[in-house]
């Protein structure tokens, strides 16, 4: 199962798919006004330009996310991170990311696999709206800043070199996005790094991270 990381959706499916440019910009509509009855004031800015990002991929395996969610689950119980040769690596972890993702405060670990939302709002934890909220991806919606946090937070341990300020320069960009698939950690920095651009690109523009 694959997933796509897009923002500005209703912008990339303008002209090509105008009816689901048409739903999608709704449900972005729908999203705002859950958001706002739970207190997060966000509105998807359909008239601004997505900016540049550096090379890397649009869409990824649902597997190289999981992946990168158990990097993440033990650097915060700071335990060894070691690469998974095989998918029995990620089974053995497994009880100890679903034990980090139970607190209900990681957004990458509290997210749909497949879709939903982060926007480019700072609140702390992810916020879980109603079902009758009809929002995608069970309702667990994530904030763009504090994913974009828990990136740089696990960057270390996948031999990500950001500068002092924890922003990720050209060079180490271009490098990450050449990472030969099959090599250690390999999976995990692809989703890393589309993640990444997906967070940047989203903040400095005012528009949502759709997965789907």
């Amino acid at each position: 199962m694959s997933l796509a990381v897009t923002v500005g959706i209703t912008t990339a499916l303008s002209g090509i798919d105008d009816e689901g440019a048409a739903r999608s910009r709704a449900a972005l509509d729908q999203l705002s006004a859950a958001l706002a009855a739970e207190g997060v004031s966000w509105q998807e800015q359909y008239a601004a330009a997505v900016p540049s990002t550096r090379p890397h991929l649009r869409s990824l395996p649902t597997s190289w996310l999981h992946q990168l969610r158990r990097v993440l689950a033990l650097v915060d119980l700071d335990r060894p991170v070691t690469p998974i040769i095989d998918v029995s690596g990620l089974t053995a972890d497994r009880e100890l990311i679903d034990d980090q993702a139970s607190m209900l405060e990681s957004h990458l670990l509290c997210h749909s696999d497949t879709a939903g939302y982060y926007v480019p709002a700072d609140f702390g934890d992810p916020v879980f709206l109603p079902a009758e909220a009809g929002v995608a991806g069970g309702g667990i919606v994530g904030s763009g800043q504090a994913l974009l946090a828990e990136l740089r937070r696990c960057a270390p341990a996948l031999g990500v070199r950001l500068d002092p300020a924890g922003e990720l320069p050209d060079t180490e960009a271009a490098r990450l996005f050449a990472v030969p698939d099959g090599t250690d950690f390999s999976a995990e920095t692809q989703a890393w790094l589309t993640l990444h651009e997906a967070c940047r690109a989203s903040i400095a523009c005012g528009r949502a991270i759709v997965f789907h």
